[in-house]
């Protein structure tokens, strides 16, 4: 004779539903802290030293394409190519808070080599944040933590 309960060897687990129902969970918590972690001021600024040696190293192959040379000056709204065809190359920052703290003009060409350049960005709300874009001639253009060193020739 049976002595055992009906449905006492049931196996124990979680059911379909209940795993979907965890997933759920974590997916909107995993979006609610995606949603509260915003771009600091320093990441915006990375992004816009990025941009900015693209478009320097674009402005020197102009300049070696065309055999005339660019200039780069930063302004009061952005920066400007002096050389360069007016509408190949942006002259504004992304966002108004960066400023370009560079001293006179950068030189972009025509020559393969160039003399050492470089710029700082700086961030207007946070003044502690600055990066140097520069390069030593030869090799491109790059954005390196705000130091006074200049990327050595290989």
């Amino acid at each position: 004779m049976r002595t055992s309960a009906a449905g006492s060897n049931s196996q124990r687990g979680f059911t379909l539903l209940e795993l979907l129902v965890v997933i759920a969970i974590m997916a909107i918590a995993t979006a609610g802290v995606g949603l509260a972690l915003r771009d600091s001021s320093q990441a915006l600024l990375e992004r816009e030293a990025q941009r900015l040696a693209a478009l320097l190293e674009s402005a020197r192959a102009q300049s070696r394409m065309t055999a005339n040379p660019i200039l780069w000056r930063a302004t009061e709204t952005g920066f400007s190519f002096e050389g360069a065809t007016q509408a190949s190359l942006p002259s504004a920052w992304l966002r108004p808070d960066v400023r370009a703290l560079a001293s006179g003009a950068v030189v972009l060409g025509p020559e393969p080599i160039i003399g050492p350049q470089r710029i700082r960005l700086a961030s207007v709300s946070h003044p502690g944040d600055s990066l140097l874009i520069a390069t030593d001639g030869v090799r491109p253009f790059a954005v390196l933590p705000d130091s006074d060193t200049v990327p050595a020739a290989p």
